[in-house]
Protein backbone atom coordinates (compact mmCIF):
# COMPACT_ATOMS: atom_id res chain seq x y z
CA UNK A 1 0.00 0.00 0.00
CA UNK A 2 1.35 3.48 -0.89
CA UNK A 3 0.50 6.00 1.45
CA UNK A 4 1.01 10.09 1.34
CA UNK A 5 -0.51 12.86 2.96
CA UNK A 6 -2.05 16.31 1.83
CA UNK A 7 -0.34 18.81 4.17
CA UNK A 8 -3.07 21.73 5.25
CA UNK A 9 -2.58 21.87 8.79
CA UNK A 10 -5.13 20.65 10.96
CA UNK A 11 -7.18 19.78 8.40
CA UNK A 12 -4.43 17.25 6.66
CA UNK A 13 -5.40 13.63 5.60
CA UNK A 14 -4.27 11.20 4.21
CA UNK A 15 -4.69 9.25 0.86
CA UNK A 16 -3.81 5.37 1.14
CA UNK A 17 -3.65 3.38 -2.09
CA UNK A 18 -3.68 -0.19 -2.61
CA UNK A 19 -5.27 -3.88 -2.61
CA UNK A 20 -8.97 -5.06 -0.72
CA UNK A 21 -8.93 -1.57 1.19
CA UNK A 22 -12.59 -1.67 0.61
CA UNK A 23 -14.03 -3.76 2.91
CA UNK A 24 -11.40 -3.20 5.90
CA UNK A 25 -12.89 -1.32 8.30
CA UNK A 26 -9.92 -0.49 10.70
CA UNK A 27 -8.83 1.90 7.75
CA UNK A 28 -12.15 3.99 8.38
CA UNK A 29 -13.25 3.21 11.99
CA UNK A 30 -10.23 6.10 13.23
CA UNK A 31 -11.97 8.59 11.67
CA UNK A 32 -15.12 8.19 12.61
CA UNK A 33 -16.70 11.02 15.24
CA UNK A 34 -19.16 8.31 15.93
CA UNK A 35 -20.27 4.77 14.34
CA UNK A 36 -23.00 6.46 12.31
CA UNK A 37 -22.80 7.02 8.55
CA UNK A 38 -24.30 7.03 5.13
CA UNK A 39 -22.97 6.06 2.08
CA UNK A 40 -23.74 7.86 -0.86
CA UNK A 41 -23.29 5.90 -4.41
CA UNK A 42 -25.09 5.04 -7.14
CA UNK A 43 -27.23 2.43 -9.14
CA UNK A 44 -23.61 1.62 -11.14
CA UNK A 45 -21.16 1.07 -8.09
CA UNK A 46 -24.15 -0.10 -5.73
CA UNK A 47 -24.56 -3.50 -6.66
CA UNK A 48 -20.85 -3.95 -7.08
CA UNK A 49 -19.42 -2.35 -4.13
CA UNK A 50 -22.22 -1.25 -1.36
CA UNK A 51 -22.86 -4.17 0.26
CA UNK A 52 -19.03 -4.69 0.50
CA UNK A 53 -18.60 -1.66 2.40
CA UNK A 54 -22.13 -1.55 3.94
CA UNK A 55 -21.29 -5.99 5.93
CA UNK A 56 -17.52 -4.47 6.77
CA UNK A 57 -18.84 -1.78 8.53
CA UNK A 58 -21.92 -2.88 10.26
CA UNK A 59 -19.49 -5.94 11.55
CA UNK A 60 -17.70 -3.32 12.99
CA UNK A 61 -20.74 -1.99 14.77
CA UNK A 62 -21.24 1.10 12.82
CA UNK A 63 -25.13 2.02 11.59
CA UNK A 64 -25.04 2.71 7.90
CA UNK A 65 -27.52 4.81 5.87
CA UNK A 66 -27.31 3.80 1.74
CA UNK A 67 -28.65 6.57 -0.36
CA UNK A 68 -28.12 5.31 -4.07
CA UNK A 69 -28.61 8.00 -6.64
CA UNK A 70 -28.73 7.87 -10.34
CA UNK A 71 -25.67 7.74 -12.48
CA UNK A 72 -24.16 10.14 -14.70
CA UNK A 73 -23.01 13.50 -14.89
CA UNK A 74 -26.50 15.03 -15.91
CA UNK A 75 -27.66 14.52 -12.40
CA UNK A 76 -25.04 16.41 -10.84
CA UNK A 77 -27.62 19.01 -10.04
CA UNK A 78 -29.18 20.47 -7.27
CA UNK A 79 -32.26 18.41 -7.52
CA UNK A 80 -29.70 15.29 -7.34
CA UNK A 81 -28.24 17.05 -4.41
CA UNK A 82 -31.63 17.52 -2.40
CA UNK A 83 -32.14 13.55 -2.87
CA UNK A 84 -29.05 13.76 -0.14
CA UNK A 85 -30.75 16.16 2.15
CA UNK A 86 -34.16 14.33 1.99
CA UNK A 87 -32.17 11.04 3.14
CA UNK A 88 -29.98 12.81 5.49
CA UNK A 89 -33.01 14.99 7.05
CA UNK A 90 -35.31 11.81 7.31
CA UNK A 91 -32.79 10.12 9.36
CA UNK A 92 -32.18 13.09 11.74
CA UNK A 93 -28.52 13.02 10.97
CA UNK A 94 -26.30 14.85 13.62
CA UNK A 95 -23.06 16.76 12.88
CA UNK A 96 -21.39 13.81 13.98
CA UNK A 97 -22.93 11.71 11.02
CA UNK A 98 -19.74 10.81 8.63
CA UNK A 99 -20.88 10.58 4.97
CA UNK A 100 -19.11 8.82 2.27
CA UNK A 101 -18.86 8.93 -1.08
CA UNK A 102 -18.65 5.64 -2.85
CA UNK A 103 -18.33 5.86 -6.33
CA UNK A 104 -16.45 8.16 -9.05
CA UNK A 105 -16.13 12.05 -9.67
CA UNK A 106 -19.94 12.88 -9.60
CA UNK A 107 -20.48 10.82 -6.24
CA UNK A 108 -17.60 12.75 -4.94
CA UNK A 109 -18.18 16.05 -5.72
CA UNK A 110 -22.03 15.95 -4.93
CA UNK A 111 -20.85 14.17 -1.16
CA UNK A 112 -18.29 16.60 -0.64
CA UNK A 113 -20.51 19.71 -1.43
CA UNK A 114 -23.44 17.70 0.87
CA UNK A 115 -21.04 17.41 3.68
CA UNK A 116 -19.74 21.19 3.50
CA UNK A 117 -23.57 22.48 3.54
CA UNK A 118 -25.60 19.74 5.64
CA UNK A 119 -26.04 21.78 9.04
CA UNK A 120 -23.49 23.63 7.62
CA UNK A 121 -20.42 21.19 7.75
CA UNK A 122 -20.39 17.12 8.56
CA UNK A 123 -17.29 15.36 8.21
CA UNK A 124 -16.99 13.00 4.89
CA UNK A 125 -14.86 10.09 4.17
CA UNK A 126 -13.65 9.64 -0.08
CA UNK A 127 -13.62 6.48 -1.33
CA UNK A 128 -13.37 7.13 -5.58
CA UNK A 129 -13.86 3.73 -7.22
CA UNK A 130 -12.62 5.41 -10.59
CA UNK A 131 -9.18 5.74 -12.21
CA UNK A 132 -10.49 9.79 -12.82
CA UNK A 133 -11.76 9.97 -8.74
CA UNK A 134 -8.58 8.44 -7.56
CA UNK A 135 -6.37 10.72 -9.02
CA UNK A 136 -7.95 14.03 -9.07
CA UNK A 137 -11.73 14.78 -7.90
CA UNK A 138 -11.10 12.61 -4.96
CA UNK A 139 -8.10 14.79 -3.46
CA UNK A 140 -8.28 18.21 -2.80
CA UNK A 141 -11.33 19.45 -1.41
CA UNK A 142 -12.92 20.29 -4.40
CA UNK A 143 -16.87 20.13 -4.28
CA UNK A 144 -19.95 21.20 -6.20
CA UNK A 145 -22.78 20.54 -8.48
CA UNK A 146 -23.17 21.76 -12.45
CA UNK A 147 -25.29 24.55 -13.79
CA UNK A 148 -27.09 24.68 -16.97
CA UNK A 149 -24.64 27.58 -17.99
CA UNK A 150 -21.55 26.06 -16.47
CA UNK A 151 -20.01 23.15 -15.49
CA UNK A 152 -19.17 23.03 -11.33
CA UNK A 153 -20.08 26.80 -10.95
CA UNK A 154 -21.70 25.99 -7.62
CA UNK A 155 -19.34 24.31 -4.81
CA UNK A 156 -17.21 24.77 -1.98
CA UNK A 157 -13.60 24.14 -1.36
CA UNK A 158 -14.10 21.18 1.84
CA UNK A 159 -11.91 18.79 2.36
CA UNK A 160 -12.28 14.87 3.47
CA UNK A 161 -11.26 12.78 6.58
CA UNK A 162 -9.71 10.43 4.76
CA UNK A 163 -9.16 9.27 0.84
CA UNK A 164 -9.09 5.64 0.21
CA UNK A 165 -8.10 4.44 -3.47
CA UNK A 166 -8.66 0.69 -3.50
CA UNK A 167 -7.00 -0.13 -7.23
CA UNK A 168 -9.21 -3.68 -6.96
CA UNK A 169 -12.38 -1.61 -8.36
CA UNK A 170 -11.16 -0.65 -11.47
CA UNK A 171 -11.01 -4.03 -12.53
CA UNK A 172 -15.09 -3.42 -13.04
CA UNK A 173 -14.92 0.42 -14.64
CA UNK A 174 -15.72 0.42 -18.51
CA UNK A 175 -12.57 0.81 -20.89
CA UNK A 176 -13.89 4.13 -21.94
CA UNK A 177 -13.92 5.32 -18.42
CA UNK A 178 -10.65 4.13 -17.48
CA UNK A 179 -9.24 5.99 -20.42
CA UNK A 180 -10.79 8.77 -19.25
CA UNK A 181 -8.86 8.64 -15.83
CA UNK A 182 -5.79 8.31 -17.89
CA UNK A 183 -6.25 11.77 -18.78
CA UNK A 184 -5.77 13.40 -15.60
CA UNK A 185 -2.81 11.14 -15.15
CA UNK A 186 -1.33 12.58 -18.26
CA UNK A 187 -2.06 15.88 -17.16
CA UNK A 188 0.53 15.52 -13.99
CA UNK A 189 3.36 15.10 -16.24
CA UNK A 190 2.45 17.51 -18.98
CA UNK A 191 1.78 20.87 -16.57
CA UNK A 192 4.95 20.28 -13.92
CA UNK A 193 6.72 16.66 -13.88
CA UNK A 194 8.55 15.66 -16.82
CA UNK A 195 9.92 13.23 -15.69
CA UNK A 196 6.70 11.23 -14.65
CA UNK A 197 5.55 11.98 -18.21
CA UNK A 198 8.51 10.11 -19.75
CA UNK A 199 7.92 7.37 -17.36
CA UNK A 200 4.22 7.55 -18.75
CA UNK A 201 5.35 7.20 -22.61
CA UNK A 202 7.70 4.30 -21.37
CA UNK A 203 4.58 2.48 -19.33
CA UNK A 204 1.50 3.28 -21.44
CA UNK A 205 0.49 0.19 -22.30
CA UNK A 206 1.25 -1.92 -19.15
CA UNK A 207 -0.91 1.45 -17.69
CA UNK A 208 -3.63 0.55 -20.23
CA UNK A 209 -3.65 -3.30 -19.25
CA UNK A 210 -4.01 -2.90 -15.55
CA UNK A 211 -0.53 -3.88 -14.51
CA UNK A 212 -1.40 -3.70 -10.99
CA UNK A 213 2.65 -1.89 -10.02
CA UNK A 214 2.10 0.62 -12.96
CA UNK A 215 -1.18 1.06 -11.96
CA UNK A 216 -0.79 1.90 -8.19
CA UNK A 217 2.55 3.80 -8.87
CA UNK A 218 0.72 6.04 -11.86
CA UNK A 219 -2.06 7.12 -9.41
CA UNK A 220 0.21 7.42 -6.62
CA UNK A 221 2.42 9.74 -8.35
CA UNK A 222 -0.50 11.24 -9.36
CA UNK A 223 -1.92 12.49 -5.84
CA UNK A 224 1.61 13.13 -5.01
CA UNK A 225 1.54 15.78 -7.52
CA UNK A 226 -1.70 17.02 -6.73
CA UNK A 227 -1.22 17.22 -2.94
CA UNK A 228 1.88 19.15 -3.33
CA UNK A 229 -0.27 22.32 -5.33
CA UNK A 230 -3.12 22.03 -3.30
CA UNK A 231 -0.79 22.11 -0.26
CA UNK A 232 0.86 25.22 -1.25
CA UNK A 233 -2.67 26.40 -2.90
CA UNK A 234 -5.98 25.23 -1.43
CA UNK A 235 -8.47 27.84 -2.65
CA UNK A 236 -7.22 27.93 -6.27
CA UNK A 237 -5.43 31.58 -5.91
CA UNK A 238 -2.40 31.14 -8.02
CA UNK A 239 -0.68 27.65 -8.62
CA UNK A 240 -3.65 25.40 -8.59
CA UNK A 241 -5.28 27.11 -11.31
CA UNK A 242 -2.51 24.57 -13.39
CA UNK A 243 -4.15 21.39 -12.45
CA UNK A 244 -7.10 22.71 -14.95
CA UNK A 245 -4.69 22.09 -18.21
CA UNK A 246 -7.31 21.49 -20.84
CA UNK A 247 -10.13 21.89 -18.50
CA UNK A 248 -11.40 25.34 -19.99
CA UNK A 249 -11.65 23.80 -23.52
CA UNK A 250 -13.21 20.80 -21.90
CA UNK A 251 -15.88 22.18 -20.06
CA UNK A 252 -17.13 23.97 -22.98
CA UNK A 253 -17.39 20.72 -24.99
CA UNK A 254 -19.14 18.73 -22.10
CA UNK A 255 -21.19 22.01 -21.70
CA UNK A 256 -22.29 22.24 -25.83
CA UNK A 257 -22.57 18.52 -26.23
CA UNK A 258 -24.39 17.91 -23.08
CA UNK A 259 -23.46 16.57 -19.50
CA UNK A 260 -22.20 13.15 -20.26
CA UNK A 261 -22.19 12.91 -23.63
CA UNK A 262 -18.29 13.22 -23.98
CA UNK A 263 -16.49 12.16 -20.72
CA UNK A 264 -14.91 14.66 -18.89
CA UNK A 265 -11.53 12.71 -19.13
CA UNK A 266 -11.99 12.73 -22.88
CA UNK A 267 -12.83 16.12 -22.85
CA UNK A 268 -9.80 17.36 -20.89
CA UNK A 269 -7.61 14.93 -23.84
CA UNK A 270 -9.27 16.90 -26.75
CA UNK A 271 -9.13 20.49 -24.73
CA UNK A 272 -5.52 19.86 -23.81
CA UNK A 273 -4.81 19.15 -27.77
CA UNK A 274 -6.38 22.82 -28.05
CA UNK A 275 -3.99 24.11 -25.51
CA UNK A 276 -0.81 22.61 -26.90
CA UNK A 277 -2.09 24.05 -30.22
CA UNK A 278 -1.97 27.24 -28.94
CA UNK A 279 1.37 27.36 -26.93
CA UNK A 280 2.64 25.74 -30.50
CA UNK A 281 0.91 29.24 -31.89
CA UNK A 282 3.02 31.31 -28.86
CA UNK A 283 6.02 29.67 -30.03
CA UNK A 284 6.72 27.70 -26.58
CA UNK A 285 5.69 24.20 -28.08
CA UNK A 286 7.51 22.39 -30.79
CA UNK A 287 6.15 20.74 -33.31
CA UNK A 288 7.70 17.58 -31.82
CA UNK A 289 6.55 18.23 -28.45
CA UNK A 290 2.77 18.24 -30.09
CA UNK A 291 3.31 14.66 -31.43
CA UNK A 292 4.55 13.26 -28.20
CA UNK A 293 1.20 14.95 -26.48
CA UNK A 294 -0.72 13.52 -29.21
CA UNK A 295 0.98 10.15 -29.45
CA UNK A 296 0.26 9.15 -25.65
CA UNK A 297 -3.54 10.66 -26.00
CA UNK A 298 -3.61 8.14 -28.39
CA UNK A 299 -1.94 4.94 -27.34
CA UNK A 300 -4.97 6.22 -24.17
CA UNK A 301 -7.47 5.73 -26.63
CA UNK A 302 -8.85 9.53 -25.78
CA UNK A 303 -10.00 11.94 -28.61
CA UNK A 304 -7.36 14.38 -29.99
CA UNK A 305 -9.85 15.92 -32.43
CA UNK A 306 -12.85 18.79 -30.55
CA UNK A 307 -15.49 18.72 -31.82
CA UNK A 308 -16.30 21.27 -35.07
CA UNK A 309 -19.08 23.74 -32.78
CA UNK A 310 -17.04 26.83 -34.15
CA UNK A 311 -15.43 29.33 -32.42
CA UNK A 312 -18.21 31.77 -31.59
CA UNK A 313 -19.34 28.84 -29.14
CA UNK A 314 -15.89 27.99 -27.62
CA UNK A 315 -15.52 32.01 -27.29
CA UNK A 316 -19.22 31.85 -25.61
CA UNK A 317 -18.89 28.89 -22.97
CA UNK A 318 -15.51 29.59 -22.15
CA UNK A 319 -16.67 33.22 -21.32
CA UNK A 320 -18.47 31.54 -18.22
CA UNK A 321 -14.99 29.78 -17.03
CA UNK A 322 -14.14 30.12 -13.33
CA UNK A 323 -10.95 31.86 -14.21
CA UNK A 324 -12.05 34.37 -16.48
CA UNK A 325 -10.67 37.64 -14.36
CA UNK A 326 -11.95 40.78 -15.47
CA UNK A 327 -13.94 39.90 -18.57
CA UNK A 328 -10.61 37.88 -19.69
CA UNK A 329 -10.64 34.52 -20.42
CA UNK A 330 -7.32 33.04 -18.68
CA UNK A 331 -5.87 29.97 -19.99
CA UNK A 332 -3.54 27.31 -18.41
CA UNK A 333 -0.29 26.90 -21.82
CA UNK A 334 2.31 25.00 -21.71
CA UNK A 335 5.95 26.69 -22.30
CA UNK A 336 7.28 22.79 -22.41
CA UNK A 337 6.12 19.52 -21.73
CA UNK A 338 6.34 19.75 -17.79
CA UNK A 339 5.92 23.48 -17.16
CA UNK A 340 2.80 24.84 -17.43
CA UNK A 341 1.73 28.72 -16.65
CA UNK A 342 -2.34 30.36 -16.37
CA UNK A 343 -1.84 33.58 -18.35
CA UNK A 344 -4.43 36.15 -19.89
CA UNK A 345 -1.42 37.76 -21.70
CA UNK A 346 -1.29 35.78 -24.78
CA UNK A 347 -2.80 36.85 -28.53
CA UNK A 348 -6.10 36.82 -28.90
CA UNK A 349 -5.44 36.80 -32.18
CA UNK A 350 -3.56 33.43 -32.34
CA UNK A 351 -6.57 31.70 -29.71
CA UNK A 352 -8.77 32.81 -32.57
CA UNK A 353 -6.85 30.91 -35.18
CA UNK A 354 -6.67 27.73 -32.91
CA UNK A 355 -10.34 27.74 -32.77
CA UNK A 356 -11.11 29.02 -36.26
CA UNK A 357 -9.92 24.89 -37.62
CA UNK A 358 -12.86 24.45 -35.50
CA UNK A 359 -15.79 26.19 -37.65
Amino acid sequence: MHTLKVELANRSYPIHIGKNLLTDANMILPYLKRKHVAIVTNTTVAPLYLDKLSNALANAGVTVIPIILPDGEAYKNTETLNTIYDVLLANRCERSTTLIALGGGVIGDLTGYAAATYLRGVPFIQIPTTLLSQVDSSVGGKTGINHPLGKNMIGAFYQPQLVLADIDTLQTLPAREYSAGVAEVIKYGLIRDAEFFEWLEQNISALMSLDEDVVSEAIYRSCHNKAEVVARDEHENGERALLNLGHTFGHAIENAMGYGVWLHGEAVAAGTMLAADLSRRMKWLRDEDISRVKAIFEAANLPTDAPKLGAGKYLDLMGLDKKVENGKIRLVLQQAIGKSVITSDYDVAKLHETLSTLN
